[in-house]
């Protein structure tokens, strides 16, 4: 398997919710945010079915994508939780864990991705960020 590269509008809606590719989790929230775009229902068995797959295309274990994407999240949360809450649709009274945030950025962002055969790799334009979170750059 092979890294999934990720869309533009997807790297650019992350750098929005604060965490940018200095971290190794912004890279493997990517990539799992394209799986489970792809199909929504790896997330009923995320540690079967995502942080392995994730973990294969980086060449690393599944254990340390889920910690890398929990720093992710905790810099989520103390750098975009006004963006995060909107795309939940409601107010987060405490830093949802990984699988909740694949699950909020998957159902939140899946109604604004165009329908397409070559999944996960041509999801986002580069207008993404602002037609989810409607506000400009």
């Amino acid at each position: 398997m092979s890294e999934i590269e990720a869309p533009v509008g997807l790297i650019r809606f992350l750098h929005r919710l604060g965490v940018t590719e200095n971290y190794t989790g912004f890279h493997y929230l990517a990539c799992a945010v394209c799986l489970c775009i792809a199909e929504p229902e790896r997330l009923l068995q995320v540690t079967k079915r995502v942080y392995p797959e994730v973990a294969d295309r980086y060449h690393t274990n599944w254990k340390a994508v889920e910690r890398n994407i929990r720093t992710a999240a905790r810099v989520i949360w103390e750098q975009g939780r006004m963006p995060l809450e909107h795309l939940a649709g409601r107010a987060l009274l405490r830093r949802p864990r990984t699988a909740q945030l694949l699950a909020i950025l998957t159902y939140g962002l899946l109604p604004h991705v165009p329908f397409s055969e070559t999944a996960p790799e041509a999801l986002f334009g580069d207008d993404f960020p602002e037609r989810v979170l409607g506000i400009p750059n």
